[in-house]
């Protein structure tokens, strides 16, 4: 992925609540060949507890947690180093992308329902709202290419063809 200003940093945005954990470690970090993780949530970057154990399970791989806004600034500086942006939640990888967040591919791997909120199940890893749906639909319209891919070695499959699926 090439910028006016040269490299960019992100390879890939992936929306997964689960936020490290071994198919990221393990599989993602590899077949991407990333130098470093960011988590980027604003309620995991301020829990001093989540700070310390999400590097600990890195299991060696650089890593960052960062609210928003600092996530975003942090992947500016990172010249040429190729970085993988695990999102909490959906709302987490919109906002990263209207800050400006230089990423090509948002990959919907593991979005789980929350209590409380009308979700719809889209993959057996995937469940959204209409709201969200909406969100996805706008990160696509604006470019962005959103996929829905638990493994690497799973195809990726366009998620805005199984959003229309679904209804959504």
């Amino acid at each position: 992925m090439q910028t006016e200003g040269g490299d960019v940093p992100v390879i890939q945005l992936r929306v997964d609540n689960r936020l490290i954990h071994g198919q990221v470690t393990l599989a993602w970090v590899g077949y991407l060949d990333v130098g470093r993780l960011v988590v980027a949530n604003d309620e995991v970057a301020a829990d001093e507890f989540q700070r310390v154990l999400l590097p600990q399970s890195a299991r060696g791989v650089s890593t960052a947690v960062l609210g928003i806004g600092d996530a975003v600034e942090y992947c500016r500086t990172r010249d040429a180093e190729r970085v993988l942006v695990v999102a909490r939640q959906a709302e987490d990888a919109f906002a990263l992308v209207r800050e400006g967040l230089p990423a090509a591919v948002v990959n919907v791997g593991n979005a789980a329902p929350e209590p409380g909120g009308d979700f719809h199940r889209v993959t057996r890893s995937v469940a959204v709202t209409r709201e969200q749906a909406a969100g996805f639909r706008a990160l696509s319209d604006s470019g962005v290419t959103v996929v829905a891919q638990l493994m690497p070695t799973d195809k990726p499959t366009d998620f805005i063809t199984l959003l229309d699926r679904k209804s959504l």
